[in-house]
C-alpha cells in the first residue's frame, strides 16, 4: 500500500472560485462567467508518495481552470463546461479526453470522500502542462490542449445507427418552434436523458430536438460541430448550429464547447445555468465575441 504525505499549497488565485457556477442563481447573468486562462491550486492538500508520485484533488484542479465537475452512479465522473468533455472512473486508468478514449498511467484514486489524480495522469487527462513546485507547495496548470482542435476544413456527415444527419425534409421552422416548448427547462451538467431527468446540458437540448425531427446527432458540442456542412453568418439559416468556444481554456479556442441553434432575427435558444433552456442574442456581448463557427446539418 502507497505511502502518502500531505502538503499544504498556498495561493490567492481561487479565492471565491467555488461561487463560478453559482452566483447567476440569485441574478441570472447573460453569459457564463469565466476564470482566468490557467490555473493554480490553492490551499489544498496534496498528497505524495515514498517516491516522489504527487496526487491532485481533481475537483479543484478542474475548477481552477473555470471547468465544472460532475460524479455519477458507477463512480464515474464528468469534467467539463455546458456540456462533458472529459470522463474519469475510480479505480479505471481508462477515460476519455475530449472525445478520445485514453488510458492514464495511473487510475484516479478516491480518499476521504475526494477524488485523487498524480499530476502526470491529470495532464493526460486535459492534455494541459502541470507543473508541481515541491518548494513553494503550488501546482499550476496551462492552458488546455487544442491538438485535436477542428479544422476548417468542411466537416463530413456525421452518421449513426443508420442515419444521415443531412435531411432536405425537416421544416426549420417547425424544428425551432419545438424547441421554445422547452424555454425555461433546468440546464444540468452532464444531464440524462430528458424522458428520464427532464433537464437538458448544451449539447442534450439540441441532440433532443433534432432527434425529434429524425436527425441522429452525436453527443457532445464538439462532435456536433463536425456534424454537417460549414456555413458563414451571412448565409445562416434557421435550424443551423452555432458554436462557441470556451473563452480562455484552449491557446487557439478552437474546441467548441457550447452550442445552440439558430432562430433567426439574429436570436439562437441554448441551454446553461439559471433559468436553463433560453434565447439570446447572437450579435451582443459575450456571444458575440465567442462565436467560433456555425454548421448546416438539415441542408
Amino acid at each position: 500500500m502507497m505511502k502518502l504525505t500531505p502538503y499544504r499549497t498556498f495561493s490567492i488565485c481561487l479565492i471565491g472560485m467555488s461561487l463560478v457556477w453559482t452566483v447567476s442563481c440569485s441574478k441570472p447573468l447573460d453569459h457564463p462567467q469565466m476564470n482566468a486562462s490557467t490555473g493554480v491550486i490553492s490551499d489544498q492538500v496534496v498528497l505524495t508518495e515514498q517516491d516522489g508520485t504527487s496526487w491532485v484533488p481533481v475537483e479543484d484542479a478542474v475548477q481552477s481552470l473555470g471547468l465544472r465537475m460532475q460524479e455519477t452512479r458507477g463512480d464515474k465522473t464528468n469534467i467539463g463546461y455546458t456540456d462533458v468533455m472529459y470522463e474519469i472512473q475510480n479505480n479505471n486508468r481508462q477515460a476519455v479526453s475530449l472525445g478520445t478514449p485514453i488510458t492514464l498511467s495511473k487510475a484516479p484514486i478516491r480518499l476521504k470522500g475526494h477524488l485523487y489524480l498524480t499530476t502526470e495522469s491529470l495532464s493526460q487527462l486535459l492534455q494541459t502542462q502541470m507543473r508541481w513546485d515541491k518548494n513553494q507547495r503550488v501546482i499550476t496548470l496551462g492552458h488546455l490542449n487544442d491538438v485535436h482542435a477542428m479544422n476548417q476544413a468542411p466537416m463530413q456527415v456525421y452518421r449513426s445507427k443508420g442515419f444521415q444527419t443531412l435531411n432536405t425534409s425537416i421544416d426549420r421552422n417547425a424544428l425551432v418552434d419545438y424547441a421554445r416548448n422547452f424555454v425555461g427547462t433546468t440546464y444540468r451538467f452532464g444531464a440524462g436523458p430528458y424522458e428520464e431527468t427532464n433537464t437538458f446540458d448544451c449539447s442534450s437540448f439540441t441532440q433532443h430536438v433534432f432527434q425529434h425531427f429524425g436527425l441522429s446527432l452525436p453527443r457532445l458540442a464538439k462532435d456536433q460541430g463536425k456534424s454537417g456542412i460549414r456555413v458563414t453568418k451571412s448565409n445562416l439559416k434557421v435550424g443551423d448550429l452555432i458554436l462557441f468556444s470556451v473563452p480562455g481554456r484552449f491557446k487557439t479556442n478552437a474546441i467548441p464547447g457550447h452550442v445552440g441553434i439558430y432562430m433567426g432575427n439574429n436570436k439562437f435558444i441554448h441551454t446553461w445555468g439559471v433559468p436553463g433552456v433560453q434565447i439570446s442574442n447572437l450579435d451582443s456581448g459575450h456571444w458575440a465575441e465567442n462565436t467560433l463557427f456555425m454548421v448546416d446539418v438539415i441542408k
